[in-house]
């Protein structure tokens, strides 16, 4: 069955760094990607900043269902995902279906409980550089074939359009980011 668009399952948790969930999701809604916001606990999920966010739906309802994307904000929620076998379970999933997980922040941690990394090049926060392997530290950004990682709160803009890119095109991330007054290439945030 094909989709005319791709799809996204991105993730709320309490405590996530809103600005690493809502500028990604802004950025692909956009583009056309289908977006779908997955609570992990109920459907209203306060950030670290106090902001308060309504999820589409809840995880649970969304098993066994794909997505082209897994995306995961991060924020000091995080470590409660790190230790949810469910969560863990389902990023496994996707790896192993070939689907592509994006990680901003403290998120990369989530991909290395579940055990897929397995010495792929990402970055992530400098405060979880040290828990993680083969941290690419002067990158905003890296995309490790179908795992991509960006490190904080003040990349969130720049990610979204990587997700655009590696999801739509190069043209459609330009588009986007001219819509948007991105002042940046292209160039400047696919690397």
């Amino acid at each position: 069955m094909s989709r005319s668009s791709p799809s996204c399952l991105a993730l709320i948790h309490p405590d996530m760094e809103e600005l690493e969930l809502v500028a990604p999701v802004d950025l692909m809604r956009r583009a056309g990607v289908e977006v779908t916001t997955a609570s992990t606990g109920a459907s209203l999920a306060t950030g670290r900043n106090a902001l308060t966010l309504q999820a589409d739906c809840l995880l649970a309802e969304q098993v066994g269902k794909e997505f082209d994307l897994l995306f995961i904000p991060g924020g000091p929620g995080i470590k409660a995902l790190v230790e949810n076998e469910a969560i863990l379970e389902l990023v496994r999933t996707q790896a192993q279906s070939g689907r592509s997980i994006a990680a901003i922040c403290a998120a990369p941690t989530v991909l290395k409980a579940a055990g897929i990394l397995n010495g792929c090049p990402v970055t992530a926060h400098p405060s979880v550089w040290p828990d993680l392997e083969n941290v690419q530290k002067s990158s905003p950004h890296v995309v490790s074939d179908k795992i991509l990682t960006s490190q904080g709160a003040g990349t969130a803009t720049s990610f979204g359009l990587v997700l655009v890119e590696h999801l739509c095109s190069t043209e459609v991330a330009a588009e986007v980011a001219q819509s948007i007054c991105w002042p940046y290439a292209l160039s400047s945030f696919s690397k």
